[in-house]
């Protein structure tokens, strides 16, 4: 095939899913399947095999996995700027929950709920004030951030709620970041679910289910030695930390510690060129197929598929018009010629679905391990 593309290990989602859905499983967990992470049909076809949700965060989400064949009594839609469109979308197909993020937001779903005689079932999005530690761009629980409920406006989401009849509100949603590696910030999420329930408890509002989010990072370093994540101290976590009530049930929205280390952007060398600092390897991938280097400054692993000489650091780069156009730094690799492949490891988040047709480049084709 040629290059650039994305070759996803089936056979790696398979038992990632298997070992998450397991561990999952001993504490009753619902688990549902954040679909920006990766929209490839493949994909989508074998998480929904193991029993996930999904997790929609734009209307056109929601079809795509509404035609993978998802159900729709596990489809939730959350994001901060649903439009008319997205949601009469998601009512006309009775999914199973809102997350809403603002008490606005809750006004208008019960306008347009009310329009056509239907009742939207919602879960509040609360803005826990939770630092994950993780990069600015993907930190989405602090004071000071687009996404969520403050707690300062807790009495009037009650008292709107109690007037829009058209809702049912039946629990919280909480999401503060992803990537996180640091376990014990879920401890401390789990101490603000414990006193927001019981602050919406005391109030009416029933909280039967509580929706943590997601979040769980990866280990882009080492991605051979941690191709799974740890999901079993993930969910023991909260199953040990949550003050849960008979009834309640947990949901999770996991995407990158699903799909992630499936993944791998396949490039050719296009040239080599020695600058006065570094020496450039200069590949037919490039921002336009994973951003994130660009836009996070994130490290992915790269390998030399061809060669096994001795070792040369390289700056790796691509042919967009741009500087911010690396995948990588100062890279310690095989010497490497024109021609040799390569391969960007842990690419299956956040790598196929952010790519874009900037310099009018061609959008990258996917392979599959069932097809070699």
């Amino acid at each position: 095939m040629p290059t650039p593309f994305y070759y996803y290990d089936l056979d790696l989602l398979k038992k990632t899913l298997d070992n998450a859905t397991g561990k999952a499983s001993k504490f009753n967990f619902q688990l549902h399947y954040a679909v920006k992470a990766n929209a490839n049909e493949r994909i989508l076809e074998i998480i929904k095999s193991f029993g996930l949700g999904a997790d929609c965060v734009s209307g056109n989400e929601i079809k795509r996995v509404i035609e993978a064949g998802f159900p729709t009594d596990k489809i939730l839609f959350a994001g901060v700027g649903k439009s008319d469109h997205e949601i009469n979308l998601a009512l006309d197909h009775s999914i199973f929950c809102f997350n809403v993020e603002s008490i606005q937001e809750m006004e208008v779903i019960n306008e347009l709920a009310q329009r056509k005689k239907k009742v939207a079932t919602i879960a509040l999005r609360i803005n826990p004030g939770v630092n994950p530690l993780t990069h600015f761009y993907i930190t989405t629980g602090i004071e000071e951030n687009k996404f969520g409920i403050n707690p300062i406006d807790f009495e009037e989401a009650v008292t709107r709620l109690s007037q829009l009849k058209n809702l049912h509100c039946i629990g919280l949603h909480f999401h503060i970041g992803s990537q996180i590696t640091d376990m014990s910030v879920f401890i401390e999420l789990c101490t603000r679910i414990n006193q927001t329930q019981e602050w919406f408890s005391q109030h009416n509002i029933p909280v039967d289910h509580i929706n943590v989010g997601g979040g769980l990072g990866i280990d882009y370093q080492y991605p051979e030695k941690h191709s799974i994540p740890d999901f079993d101290t993930y969910f023991r976590l909260f199953g040990d930390n949550l003050n849960l009530r008979p009834g309640q049930q947990v949901h999770f929205e996991l995407g990158r510690s699903i799909v992630a280390q499936c993944g791998s952007l396949i490039t050719r060398v296009l040239y080599t060129k020695r600058g006065t600092q570094s020496i450039f390897l200069i590949v037919d991938a490039s921002m336009t197929e994973l951003i994130r280097p660009a836009l996070y400054q994130a490290f992915h692993k790269i390998d030399n598929l061809t060669s096994t000489k001795p070792s040369v650091r390289y700056t790796i780069v691509g042919p967009v018009c741009e500087s911010s156009d690396q995948l990588g730094k100062h890279i310690e690799l095989p010497e490497t010629r024109r021609g040799d492949l390569m391969a960007v490891r842990s690419t299956g988040a956040y790598g196929e679905i952010m790519a874009s047709r900037y310099n009018l480049r061609d959008l990258p084709r996917a392979s599959y391990s069932d097809q070699f």
